[in-house]
């Protein structure tokens, strides 16, 4: 039987050979939320849990590549952060790589906020009080590394550094809020710096990458501006003011219909209409008393959007006017309501219908539901692990999860 329950396991959750699994950076594969999961059941009652393993705090969220699982924690509290790589099959720890960081005068010093990002055998984190590292996926050996508050000058926002690493090209982009770089791209393999761009201080919002009208355009939202830049070099485009209390620019930009849309807390969203210009911004309209998000990354589908608004629960909104067409603020049936909500959405394709979303909220309930139009529908509720704002990972069928004391897999599909 011993001999056994490996190889049923591995024919699970897939070979890295055989069905890669795979969710490497924040926000899934293509970092907008999607999971690929043909045959995944609308109702999701019972997940059977494949292993379970104990962890210290962090909001870290977890990534998976290639049969390995990936976080960050603060173990004990202490003056360490840890980057964490298990197995995807059993929980076994495979390596860990621990250094000093103070979290001296931090707030929420649970642990780290970034997500891990795996890249070409490569494994790119950012810590909460700016230690960079690119570490070997498989071995965790340093490759290269930064303190960039003491190396480059970084700025430390009121809540750490959370951004999690971003690739482009052959290029690693951290938001490090230098006072001649709010953002710095290093060679992705030899740690060497290719450019900075912007002068805005650190927020937490990770950048996103698109293109329009044949230009490739990085969007980031800082806690000044919101900026189109080029990845290539760092150069600014365009750049709308929007400065925010306290900071808290979080939630990535999203980009639909030729409009960019960042959800704030304290100021409420603005939407950007981009032009035929890589210069050519405007803005198309703003909300500050209906739609406020604050760490909940919004949706979109259809001309609309899904956002969890810091008063009213999950909300629709169109895209495009900003017009509300529904709201959950009588009930909080997908999460808890609190001075800071938060949930975590993605997109599952089934296969079978293009409206459905799994949701992990903070109490740690997994929950499977429709969106539309006029509404929602939950088809299934079920507890998965315990308080979290951290996000999970999606991959081959599977759920990784996790809270500040523990990370699991759960079975989703048959």
């Amino acid at each position: 039987m011993q001999n056994v329950l490996p190889i049923i396991l591995l024919l699970s959750l897939g070979s890295s050979h055989l069905c890669p699994a795979q969710w490497p950076q924040w926000r899934g594969p293509s970092a907008d939320g999607t999971w690929q999961c043909p045959g995944l059941p609308l109702e999701i009652e019972n997940p059977q849990r494949i292993w379970k393993k104990e962890i210290s705090g962090g909001y870290s969220g977890v990534t998976v590549s290639d049969g390995k699982v990936y976080t960050m924690d603060r173990p004990e509290k202490k003056d360490i952060e840890r980057i964490l790589c298990l197995d995807a099959i059993t929980g076994k720890i495979i390596w860990e790589h621990r250094y000093a960081a103070s979290y001296k005068g931090l707030s929420y010093d649970s642990g780290p906020r970034a997500s891990v990002t795996i890249h070409s055998g490569k494994a790119y984190s950012l810590g909460s009080v700016g230690h960079i590292h690119c570490l070997d996926a498989g071995t965790g050996k340093v490759i290269w590394s930064k303190d960039s508050v003491k190396q480059l000058g970084a700025r430390r926002p009121t809540w750490g550094f959370a951004a999690s690493p971003v690739i482009w090209k052959n290029t690693v982009i951290y938001q490090v809020g230098t006072q001649d770089g709010g953002y710095i791209a290093f060679d992705k393999n030899s740690g060497k710096e290719r450019w900075r761009g912007s002068n805005d201080p650190a927020g937490y919002a990770t950048p996103v990458f698109t293109r329009h009208r044949e230009q490739d355009l990085m969007l980031a939202w800082t806690p000044e501006n919101i900026r189109g830049m080029s990845p290539d070099t760092g150069q600014v485009l365009w750049s709308v003011p929007y400065k925010i209390k306290y900071g808290v620019s979080i939630a990535m930009p999203i980009f639909h219909d030729e409009t960019v849309l960042v959800c704030g807390y304290w100021h409420g969203s603005r939407a950007i209409k981009l032009g035929e210009s890589p210069t050519d911004a405007t803005l198309l309209w703003q909300d500050e008393e209906n739609i406020r998000g604050l760490m909940a990354q919004p949706l979109y589908r259809d001309g609309l959007v899904y956002l969890l608004d810091r008063s009213n629960g999950l909300c629709c909104f169109e895209l495009t006017t900003g017009k509300r067409l529904w709201n959950d603020a009588e009930a909080h049936t997908l999460t808890p309501a609190g001075r800071n909500p938060q949930t975590t959405m993605v997109w599952a394709r089934d296969g079978k219908r293009n409206d459905r979303a799994l949701i992990l909220n903070a109490n740690g309930e997994l929950l499977s539901i429709t969106l539309g139009k006029d509404g929602f529908k939950i088809h299934s509720r079920a507890q998965v692990t315990g308080k979290t704002w951290a996000h999970p990972a999606y991959a081959n069928g599977h759920i990784f999860a996790r809270s500040d004391r523990e990370i699991v897999c759960l079975k989703l599909q048959g």
